[in-house]
């Protein structure tokens, strides 16, 4: 069975990375419009006119509905036919949601986007559970890790800061104030969408391309 790592809660990892802001995550935010860095996990055509980047929490059921219900409409409209990308941002609102992050960075990035999918498919089996550890344990294995792996990954205190600093990357810099939010280009918006509301979004962000 995974053994979950002691870490302190997010509202304390954020006090303590807040003073190391400037020297941590300062340097990739230079706008109030996020911009693709070299370790953003990102699915679809490099060359894809529209950008879309979400900031999300894997515990937050707003974001699995979104994940379940309009993601998979966008990915076969949008991003298979080379219109858009996706960027995903972590923005841990629990420990819960780090823990659940970390083991999909620690999976390759060829996997990374069926961690997420899966951690959202079976959100209700391990976000809600006493103790998720046996659920976790099978979506790390289909990551390709090991116990070992798994383990190790989530004693990992580096990325651990690194993922609390996207968070608050995403809160001082491009205003994230809930889960989900997105930008599409230069449009921000925030809140789960069903899939017309957020093609409107799409349309309007292919009228306006990427800098």
């Amino acid at each position: 069975m995974l053994k979950l790592s002691r870490l302190m809660s997010v509202p304390a990892m954020l006090a303590v990375a807040a003073s190391l802001l400037a020297t941590t995550v300062g340097a990739r935010a230079q706008s109030s419009i996020p911009t693709i860095a070299a370790d953003d996990r990102i699915l679809g055509r490099a060359d894809a006119p529209i950008a879309i980047f979400e900031f999300a929490s894997l515990t937050c059921s707003h974001c699995a509905a979104f994940a379940t219900g309009t993601l998979p409409m966008v990915k076969q409209e949008w991003i298979a036919t080379g219109k858009a990308q996706l960027i995903f941002r972590d923005f841990p609102l629990d420990k819960l949601a780090l823990q659940a992050a970390m083991l999909a960075r620690c999976a390759s990035r060829e996997r990374y986007f069926d961690m997420i999918e899966a951690l959202f498919k079976d959100q209700a089996s391990w976000a809600q559970m006493p103790d998720p550890s046996q659920a976790l344990d099978r979506i790390a294995g289909m990551g390709g890790l090991s116990k070992d792996q798994a383990s190790t990954c989530l004693n990992d205190a580096k990325l651990s800061d690194f993922i609390v600093g996207e968070r608050l990357t995403g809160s001082k810099y491009y205003g994230i104030e809930m889960t989900p939010s997105f930008f599409l280009n230069d449009i921000k918006a925030a809140g789960e969408k069903s899939y017309a509301d957020f093609k409107v979004l799409l349309e309007s962000a292919a009228l306006r391309p990427r800098n």
